[in-house]
């Protein structure tokens, strides 16, 4: 069977040819049949985000069509190309009725083309409230998927340790809060001869090395840092994913307090840490090391053979960067930019074929295995159980942490104001520290005065 539309997946150039073939029609047509079982006589045009997942959208587009006789166009924009395609096909007469919206700025600016989705079926299946993007009063982009990172933990070591006589918890359930993760942690490291007897393991350190060079340093002043903006945008009443033209840094002492643990609580030496001579994943991976900041993301790298790690699936979890300040309510830090979006401006018959799509999309057997199983996605519905929940041990655990009411961290970091030279700028100020070469002070100076800088170079030319 055709599919729907052709897919733009070549170059840029091409993708103003593809346009032109395809006219208003979209180049395709549907196929009518199956139970016809869709309330709605609109149709569903999809602008879809992601190339690799192109093929899994016709698909699923062909198979709603078959099932239910509404028709199903799916286009795909060309890597790179999403806002320049997404401009171009929403000043067309018969634009998409789904299309992505990356942020908050993005929202803003599609704003009277986003449809509130607060009563949708979309929203109401939503495991986590907080993965939406509000704009105007209303939920104007519900996530699809989502990436999360945390602490990463050997689970297998770690609960070995639990049943340890003296040791500071009896259950890894019990951490968590910082102050007892820092118990945990101070306790590992000073015992690590004890617990290699015992357990027969390898550690060296209870976490992984915290490396300040540059292959390193972002999980630390990108994904760390994204923890004092956090609560500070929180308790500012701020938007968390946008930004602020200033910050107060009123959560660096936190910060300092868990980058003392990760540092004082780990086998590399505080001078060396920007050398590039250290492999935090290869520690961890060894079993060398029981706790590792990194995102879900580095599940595929741990559990490849091919690397020789002698960590498996069954070892690995991932906890929150407990902070000490809201931790009996804090789940992963969890981001993404993948937000659907429906065209308000459609007409009602087509908004409601759409909603009734995306619905199907999370609550049926070919919607849900497409999205986990040929997608390779994390998808944040209560819909995804069983053979459709993810295989990542790390999304499992953000899951597990929403279902049980915990509130995500948003990705804070993401506003960070011309973000690799402020984050330069605190890593130089964090490694003098750490190497007994300079004062904390330096790091809140280049984090908070760095801040306004670095807002006020990249929008002069709003000022102009």
């Amino acid at each position: 069977m055709k599919k729907k539309i052709v897919s733009a997946l070549m170059v840029a150039a091409m993708v103003v040819t593809a346009f032109a073939g395809c006219g208003s029609d979209k180049g395709g047509t549907s196929t009518q049949g199956g139970d016809k079982t869709s309330k709605s006589s609109g149709k569903v045009y999809m602008l879809n985000f992601k190339p690799e997942t192109d093929e899994a959208w016709q698909d699923l587009a062909e198979t709603y069509t078959d099932q239910t006789g509404v028709e199903v166009n799916v286009l795909t924009a060309a890597d790179g190309q999403y806002n320049t395609t997404l401009q171009s096909e929403m000043a067309k007469s018969d634009a998409p009725t789904i299309f992505n919206v990356g942020n908050s700025s993005a929202a803003q600016t599609w704003n009277d083309y986003t449809y509130d989705l607060k009563d949708s079926e979309l929203y109401k299946h939503l495991t986590d409230k907080s993965l939406v993007i509000n704009s105007d009063d209303k939920v104007a982009a519900i996530a699809n998927c989502y990436e999360c990172y945390g602490l990463i933990y050997n689970k297998t070591i770690l609960e070995g340790y639990c049943g340890m006589d003296g040791a500071v918890v009896s259950s890894v359930d019990e951490i968590n809060n910082f102050d007892t993760l820092k118990k945990v942690a101070d306790d590992i490291n000073s015992r690590i001869d004890d617990i290699n007897k015992e357990l027969g393991t390898d550690l060296t350190e209870a976490f992984a090395s915290a490396g300040l060079d540059d292959g390193s340093s972002w999980r630390f002043a990108g994904h760390l840092a994204n923890m004092p903006l956090y609560y500070e945008f929180k308790d500012d009443g701020c938007d968390l994913t946008a930004g602020e033209e200033s910050i107060k840094g009123t959560y660096l002492d936190n910060f300092k307090n868990v980058w003392d643990m990760y540092v004082s609580d780990s086998a590399a030496d505080p001078k060396t840490l920007n050398s590039g001579a250290l492999n935090a994943e290869s520690e961890f991976g060894m079993g060398e090391a029981v706790f590792y900041q990194n995102g879900d993301w580095e599940f595929s790298p741990l559990t490849n053979e091919e690397n020789g790690y002698v960590v498996t699936a069954d070892d690995l979890s991932m906890m929150p960067i407990y902070f000490g300040v809201d931790d009996e309510n804090e789940g992963l830090c969890v981001g993404t930019e993948n937000y659907w979006a429906v065209n308000a401006k459609a007409s009602q018959e087509d908004i409601d074929a759409t909603l009734e799509f995306l619905n199907w999309v999370i609550t049926s057997d070919e919607g849900r295995d497409a999205i986990t199983n040929q997608m390779g996605l994390t998808a944040p519905y209560d819909t995804f159980t069983g053979d459709y929940e993810t295989k990542n041990a790390f999304a499992q655990a953000a899951n597990k942490l929403m279902t049980d009411g915990k509130t995500s961290v948003a990705w804070s970091f993401n506003a960070t104001p011309n973000v690799d030279d402020w984050r330069a700028d605190v890593v130089s100020a964090l490694t003098a520290y750490t190497a007994g070469e300079g004062e904390w002070d330096a790091v809140k100076t280049a984090f908070v005065d760095g801040w306004a800088n670095q807002w006020k170079i990249a929008h002069e030319d709003d000022a102009q």
